[in-house]
Order: structure tokens, then C-alpha cells, then sequence
């Protein structure tokens, strides 16, 4: 008897797991306008009431200030997103409590912009946290960046930000 009821318990747990973990997955939307740029995948948001919100670009890492190609990664950002109307599609603040989230001008991911264009790596340790189809886009984006050496992909062995952040401790 016990067994039946606790099987029962546990098939009605699976059949609605789907259902709590997508409204898990299900992301808030910000939307404003960009006000500032921090560097090549930082922004400011300036919401409908006038409140600010720094926004880490999800599934990417840009060059630190004193590394190669920090300025042009900045400078690319700011064309594509410095002034304009922004959606911000996120789920989660990092430990500096930013919003993480894909920046979205005119409907087109600035995240993925600036991978494609050789200005930043596809963020590989955080890629459990994108979809499957933003995983692909990224990964695409960044092996047809360094096949085309765009970029940053110009260096013979650029340094990840990652890597530069932990040697400069």
C-alpha cells in the first residue's frame, strides 16, 4: 500500500515538474533606455520612473580596462545600444547587484553583436544558465568570430577576462 501511494506521490511530482521549472526559467523584463556604458558588457538603464539599473550582458565577458581590445569593445557597445530603447529579458543579479539579462535593441541581442563582431568571448561558465538556442547563437557567433579572426581574435592567444582578472590578484 505504501509503495503505491508514495509511486503515485512521485508520478504526480513528475508530471508537474515541467510546470515549476518553467515558470523558474520564465524571465523579467526591464525596459528603458541606455543611459551610460560601463564597458563592452556593462550598460546603465534608465527605467519609466527614472531609476537606474546596471546590466551585466548575460553569456558574455568583455576585455577588462587595461587588456587588448577594451576600447573597441566599449566603442562597439555604445554604437549599438548608447541612446537607445532597450529591452532587458533577465532572471537573476550577480554578486555586484547588477541585473544579468540580454539587452535587446530593436528586438536584436547586443551580447550576441558583440561576440559576433570579435568583442567579447561567449561566456562559457555561465552557458547552463541560457537557453539552448542562445547557447548555439553564442557559440556559432564566437567560432565564426575567431574563424574570421575579428577582434580581439586578431591576437595570437588573447588572455579571457577571467584568466586576466585571476592573474592580476
Amino acid at each position: 500500500m505504501q509503495k503505491r501511494v508514495f509511486l503515485a506521490l512521485l508520478l504526480a511530482w513528475v508530471a508537474t515538474a515541467p510546470l515549476w521549472s518553467a515558470s523558474w526559467a520564465q524571465a523579467d523584463t526591464l525596459v528603458g533606455k541606455v543611459v551610460a556604458i560601463a564597458d563592452g558588457d556593462t550598460v546603465t538603464v534608465l527605467d519609466r520612473d527614472n531609476r537606474q539599473h546596471r546590466i551585466r550582458l548575460a553569456g558574455i565577458d568583455a576585455p577588462e580596462r587595461r587588456q587588448p581590445y577594451y576600447q573597441p569593445s566599449r566603442q562597439h557597445l555604445a554604437k549599438l545600444a548608447f541612446g537607445r530603447h532597450v529591452t532587458v529579458e533577465w532572471h537573476k543579479t550577480d554578486r555586484y547587484k547588477r541585473i544579468v539579462g540580454n539587452v535587446l535593441v530593436a528586438g536584436e541581442d547586443v551580447g550576441l553583436s558583440q561576440v559576433r563582431a570579435g568583442l567579447a568571448w561567449w561566456y562559457r561558465d555561465y552557458a547552463r544558465e541560457q537557453s539552448s538556442e542562445d547557447r548555439r547563437r553564442y557559440e556559432a557567433a564566437e567560432n565564426e568570430a575567431r574563424s574570421q579572426r575579428r577582434g580581439l581574435w586578431q591576437e595570437p592567444f588573447p588572455t579571457e577576462p577571467k584568466r586576466f582578472r585571476r592573474e592580476r590578484r
